[in-house]
């Protein structure tokens, strides 16, 4: 199912929660709306489902304007944060739940859903548990529940509210494998909720961001990452260093820190640096290593340079010892924005 997102507006009293929206969403997609609460992600999932008008603008499924169509009439599959799950009902049953109160031709036979139950209850790996009530799984299970009650209805879109939200790291890590093998089995076009940037560059073909209702970029997790369109992408997805400072006639400068800016105007402006993209150079800006942290295979390297701007470095575990006391750093590529 492909779905379009044409100039969508939200209003909640005089607050834009989403201005001008558009957005192309491929059949078979896993999308990702990635931005800090307030963004509009979970407004603008809301009308991909029906459960939210717009005041403004168009939301096409394959091309047939649903804009004002309801959840039920887009057969849209839903997986909220908190699973909502029936507590007096069996995990078979749960999941059975949508198509038991279909009625007429469109209900499938006992045998039918006792037979989707079971393949779901494979899929995600709960095979064994259809017996079971909710209260006797453990979070990662319930969640599975859920997204199974969602794909029983076979649904031609899948949608997900901060899926993993409740859960702890551990466990997060594991489901998000197990949504992207289970997405890659079903084939359904798949839209997700998240502020947790790991898990959406780790888990989505395409990360859509958004700021304050309007989407700032779209791309691949490695896009989004590596070529960042405006410091708020540029801060928001992964780690950097910040630098606010000023560009004069193609040359970054921050203190004692210089960062190219070809083709950019002369004038106030941010840089920002990977930590992993700052190198030992003899050739560049004086650091002073104040704390070297070893997790794992690689090392965070803490320091402040002569004028006070922190500086954060990572580096594999092999090369941490070469960083200590005072060091000159240069950075192999950077992003700079005018202010």
């Amino acid at each position: 199912m492909t779905i379009s997102i044409r100039s969508v507006e939200k209003k909640f009293g005089r607050y834009p929660a989403l201005d001008k929206v558009g957005l192309e969403i491929a059949d078979g997609e896993l999308l990702a709306l990635l931005g800090p609460s307030g963004s509009g992600k979970t407004t603008l999932l809301r009308v991909i489902a029906g459960l939210e008008f717009p005041d403004a603008g168009q939301v096409l499924f394959h091309d047939q304007d649903v804009t004002f169509a309801s959840a039920a009439a887009r057969r849209v599959g839903f997986v909220f944060q908190q699973y909502a799950l029936f507590k007096h009902m069996t995990v078979a049953r749960n999941i059975a739940f949508g198509l038991d109160v279909r009625k007429g031709k469109d209900k499938p036979s006992k045998a039918e859903i006792t037979k989707r139950v079971d393949d779901l209850l494979r899929l995600v790996e709960l095979e064994g548990l259809g017996g079971r009530y909710p209260s006797q799984l453990s979070g990662g299970q319930r969640q599975r529940v859920a997204l199974s009650r969602a794909l029983a209805v076979q649904p031609s879109v899948l949608l997900l509210d901060e899926p993993f939200g409740a859960l702890d790291a551990t466990v997060r890590k594991s489901l998000r494998k197990e949504l992207r093998r289970v997405h890659d089995a079903t084939g359904v076009t798949t839209i997700f909720v998240t502020h947790d940037q790991e898990e959406a560059l780790d888990l989505a073909d395409r990360v859509a961001i958004l700021n304050h209702g309007v989407i700032e970029q779209v791309g691949t997790p490695a896009q989004v990452h590596d070529e960042p369109v405006s410091p708020f992408v540029c801060g928001f997805v992964g780690e950097a260093n910040r630098f606010e400072g000023e560009i004069s006639k193609g040359r970054f400068s921050a203190g004692s820190i210089f960062l190219p800016a070809a083709g950019l105007p002369d004038g106030k402006a941010v840089g920002f640096v990977r930590p992993h993209d700052l190198v030992l150079d003899e050739a560049g800006f004086a650091v002073q290593v104040n704390r070297v942290h070893v997790q794992g295979a690689l090392a965070t390297v803490d320091g402040l340079t002569p004028d006070g701007r922190r500086i954060e470095v990572t580096v594999s575990r092999d090369q941490a010892e070469q960083f200590t006391g005072a060091v000159k750093l240069s950075a192999r590529k950077a992003h700079v924005f005018p202010a």
